[in-house]
C-alpha cells in the first residue's frame, strides 16, 4: 500500500512539475507588449487619444471630425 501511495505521489509530482514548466514557457513567449501607442492632443479641444484613433491634418491631430472641420481651437 505505501508503495501504491508512493508512486501516485511520484507520478502527480511529475507532471505537476511538467505541468507548471510547460505554462511558464508559454507565458515567457506572450509577455512581450505590443509597441505602446503614441498619444496626441486635439488641436480643437486639447483632449489626449491614442494616434490609432486620432484623424489629422498636416501636423495637427484631433478626436472627432467636427473638430477637423472646425480647425484648432483658441488657446
Amino acid at each position: 500500500m505505501v508503495r501504491l501511495l508512493f508512486w501516485i505521489a511520484l507520478i502527480a509530482a511529475a507532471f505537476w512539475l511538467w505541468r507548471k514548466f510547460k505554462i511558464s514557457q508559454q507565458s515567457s513567449a506572450g509577455q512581450r507588449l505590443d509597441d505602446p501607442l503614441k498619444m496626441v492632443r486635439c488641436a480643437h479641444c486639447g483632449v489626449h487619444l491614442p494616434n490609432d484613433r486620432a484623424l489629422h491634418r498636416g501636423q495637427q491631430w484631433y478626436c472627432s471630425q467636427q473638430h477637423l472641420e472646425q480647425g484648432p481651437g483658441r488657446e
